[in-house]
Parts: C-alpha cells; structure tokens; sequence
C-alpha cells in the first residue's frame, strides 16, 4: 500500500488566480509548520510542485528522516491560462459565461490558453500512477496545490469534478489517501493540525 499525505502549500495572500504563476508562500506560522511535521509520518518520501511556493512548502516541513524526491511540474496547480493574475470579477466580466461553465460544470471547460480539470486531472493521475509503480509501500509527502489534491479526492471518492471542488482544502492542511492493488482510498481529507 502507498500512503500520500497531501499538503497544501502555505499561503500566497494573492487575492487573483494563481496557476503557473510563481509566487511565493508566507511560511511565517512556524508553529503550524512544526504541527503539521508532527502530523506527517516520520519515515517517508517528500516530493512537491516545481512551483516556489510548494517547493519552499516541501523544504520547511522535511524533516531529517524523509527523503526529498525531485520537483516535478507534474504536480503544479491547474494552469489558468490568461486568467492567471486575474481577480475573480475580472475573469467574471471578461469571460462571464466561460467562467461560469468552468466553475459550475468543471471538467471539460478550459481557460483561454489555460487547461481544463480533465487535463489538469490527467497530467497529475499520470505522476501519481508512476510514483506508486515506483515506490509501492511507501508514505509519500506531497507538497502541492488546492486543484492538485482536489483531483486526488475526486479519483478516490469517485466522485464528479464538481462535487471535488465542494471541498475545503487550507494551506498547511493534510489529506490522506492511501492506494491498495491501483484502488484509492481517501483517509482523510483537509486535517489541519
């Protein structure tokens, strides 16, 4: 069985889409930082986003005994296209039936230039199946991305895209989803230490 442990990146107090875009995270809260490292296992693989603000995430809750995979952009966040940097109600009044369709029947609906859930889904499914080809019975870290973990819920709830994004996943929060014989289970879903 192989265990993911999948945390979300620290805050970016970005107030616009953030995709591809490489801000940083404020990792300040080291208490919560030193909770959630607690909370992780303590012999496991740490791998996460090439994105800054999930690799800096992956660097402050390493601890000694785990051992860091390389960055992979496999693991980045959805890539929202020319709505990256964008406020909500900018994306609203520059695409408002896009914007509505991609939020209210997600799956299939893509960003000018960006990728839908279903590609994003695909890419990230493709990372996690070989990860678990290549370390079965291993605790894995995951440091990543709000619509990384949220395809990981939906392929282990099997449930639609748009019952996934029902979902509240905070930054430096944990979900646990476990794989048996390629089936996933979801343990646990936004623990927040």
């Amino acid at each position: 069985m192989t265990v993911w442990h999948w945390v979300r990146h620290g805050p970016t107090h970005e107030k616009a889409f953030v995709g591809w875009r490489d801000v940083p995270a404020d990792l300040s809260d080291t208490a919560q930082i030193a909770r959630l490292r607690g909370h992780l296992p303590h012999t496991a693989l740490v791998v996460s986003s090439d994105l800054i603000r999930a690799s800096a995430t992956a660097d402050a809750i390493q601890a000694d005994t785990h051992r860091r995979l390389d960055d992979t952009p496999d693991l980045r966040e959805f890539n929202f296209g020319l709505w990256d940097g964008l406020h909500f109600t900018q994306v609203e009044e520059r695409d408002p039936d896009l914007c509505r369709a991609y939020w209210e029947d997600p799956g299939d609906v893509t960003p000018p230039q960006g990728e839908s859930w279903n590609m994003a889904a695909a890419r990230i499914n493709r990372c996690v199946d070989a990860m678990n080809a290549a370390h079965p019975d291993a605790h894995i870290i995951a440091a990543a991305h709000i619509g990384v973990i949220l395809t990981q819920v939906q392929r282990g709830l099997g449930v639609t895209p748009y019952k996934a994004l029902s979902h509240h996943i905070d930054n430096l929060s944990c979900t646990r989803i476990t794989w048996s014989d390629g089936t996933p289970e979801v343990a646990q879903i936004n623990h927040c230490p």
